[in-house]
């Protein structure tokens, strides 16, 4: 990752289309294409979450439709509280009851998740910093494997956390209206 930049710069002004404007279309338009590629490609690398994806998707563990999501295990508890306080939102809005405490209890919830989200993403970032350390050291298939099992648990967990708040803030905002 630390030579990232400074590559995708380098790449950037080798392949840049202005360098080929005195070519023939067919050169000119192989030039934008990789441009267009790299562009994309940096996206992806620079992103910590879309790189897991990518490299998961390459390694051919990840397919999209193809993993269903189940609740963390150790999750499952805080999920269910979760579920039950957006059931009572629901019902209390549509009774017009006052929801200033289950508002209060799922913003807590909310930023309890979000702290989850962030731990998870710490944990990504260590995992994918091990899968570059295994490769530079040539580790055996086994090890990298275990590396990206885990990868694709953090993944999963990740999106299936992410979804929870995604989903507090949708209901957080449907009672306020």
């Amino acid at each position: 990752m630390d030579g990232l930049e400074q590559e995708f710069l380098q790449l950037s002004w080798k392949l840049h289309p202005d360098n080929f404007v005195n070519t023939d279309e067919g050169e000119r338009e192989i030039s934008l294409q990789r441009s267009s590629r790299l562009n994309d490609a940096y996206r992806v690398l620079k992103d910590p979450v879309a790189r897991v994806e990518y490299l998961l998707e390459l390694e051919g563990m990840r397919k999209e439709g193809e993993h269903k999501q189940q609740a963390p295990p150790e999750l499952l508890e805080e999920v269910f509280e979760l579920n039950e306080s957006l059931d009572e939102l629901r019902e209390a809005k549509s009774a017009g009851a006052n929801l200033d405490a289950l508002t209060i209890k799922l913003r807590a919830a909310e930023k309890n998740f979000g702290e989850k989200l962030h731990e998870v993403d710490a944990e990504m970032k260590t995992a994918a910093q091990q899968w570059d350390a295994a490769l530079d050291a040539n580790t055996s298939e086994t090890d990298r494997e275990a590396i990206l099992q885990r990868l694709n648990e953090l993944l999963n967990r990740r999106s299936y956390i992410r979804n929870l708040v995604a989903g507090v803030e949708k209901e957080l905002q449907a009672a306020s209206c």
